[in-house]
């Protein structure tokens, strides 16, 4: 067998205006378990979306756009139901920018032999495939942008922009990207961990070839600056999906705004899709009520829903979209907040 053998079957992205999940939200109020947390956050989501005066911060951790969430992300982006994004490396730039390059995640299946796989050159995350290949081109795409800008630090937001403004310029080879769209929309995204992806190794790539003169990402700016948008909105809501460092970063803003000087209210919303436990103190797993103790989140209007996000998420958005108290939402554009962008010349 060779590469193309199992590179065949493309993941294709969910689209939630085909469908309308309300009837199955109501139902789901009136039963039990994750059926009524799962109705009860999308209530509180659609609070999020009703309140005008809440800037609205989507967190994402896990292999979200290899499983076919890419275009439900842009969806909340495009109709100003998220005001600004927090993820993990990979579902920005190994997944998203990746795909908007003109690459693909593919079916496959965990029984198979990953040996098999990296004689290939074939990467598998659970029962998707990519092109090793594919994805070197993604990471000397980074090195490129990078040394189109001027040297020294600046904040994974600010890198971000500049990849969004490189796909508006060469033009995007997907059908939908949430950078270009989060750039189009002035909407920031931040990676906190931005080298833990293929943009690590774009940036190594050009720090090597660049002694002296290169770029770096500075994980205080990002901090500063989402701590910005805590400072310059009255309310803002969470709607986490899965934990890690994402969710840790968005809560601790709150903290940091009282450390600064300028107190400023806990999460007025916060809302948590995990699979994670909360038994071991694993931070994923942390319970919202447990974030209230360290002043991050009020408990007025929160929700975990114990769930994994490719069943959730879909139908938690899908009634959001459909029951349209987005409609007439203000389009933030938060990155004008801050200098502008670096982008290419």
């Amino acid at each position: 067998m060779n590469k193309h053998d199992f590179l065949v079957d493309e993941i294709r992205h969910l689209d939630i205006t085909r469908f309308d999940a309300r009837p199955l939200i109501d139902m789901y109020a009136d039963m039990a378990f994750q059926a009524r947390n799962l109705a009860g956050a999308a209530r509180i989501f659609n609070l999020m979306q009703a309140d005008r005066d809440c800037a609205v911060i989507l967190t994402l951790a896990g292999s979200l756009v290899s499983a076919g969430l890419k275009d439900l992300i842009v969806t909340l982006i495009e109709h100003n139901m998220v005001d600004a994004v927090v993820s993990t490396g990979a579902n920005i730039v190994d997944q998203d920018f990746f795909e908007a390059l003109g690459f693909r995640h593919y079916q496959g299946t965990p029984q198979v032999d990953d040996n098999v796989l990296r004689e290939l050159a074939i990467d598998r995350i659970y029962d998707t495939y990519i092109d090793e290949a594919d994805l070197r081109v993604c990471d000397m795409t980074i090195a490129e942008i990078a040394a189109t800008l001027p040297p020294g630090p600046m904040s994974s937001r600010a890198f971000i922009a500049a990849m969004g403004a490189h796909l508006d310029r060469v033009g995007v080879r997907s059908e939908r990207s949430i950078v270009h769209a989060a750039w189009r929309k002035g909407v920031p995204i931040f990676v906190p961990a931005f080298s833990d992806c293929s943009a690590g190794f774009g940036l190594v790539h050009h720090q090597w070839h660049h002694p002296g003169r290169c770029v770096s990402i500075d994980s205080v700016a990002d901090f500063r600056e989402l701590t910005q948008i805590k400072l310059a909105v009255p309310d803002t809501g969470i709607l986490m999906i899965g934990g890690g460092v994402p969710k840790n970063f968005v809560q601790d803003v709150v903290v940091a705004t009282d450390i600064l000087g300028e107190e400023r209210p806990m999460h007025k919303y916060a809302l948590q899709i995990t699979v994670a436990d909360e038994r071991d103190g694993a931070l994923s797993g942390s319970t919202l009520k447990e974030a209230c103790s360290w002043g991050k989140v009020d408990t007025t209007h929160e929700q975990m829903v114990w769930g994994e996000a490719t069943l959730v998420l879909p139908l938690l958005a899908s009634d959001a979209y459909h029951r349209g108290a987005w409609r007439d939402r203000p389009a933030r554009a938060l990155n004008g907040l801050f200098e502008s962008a670096l982008v290419p010349a």
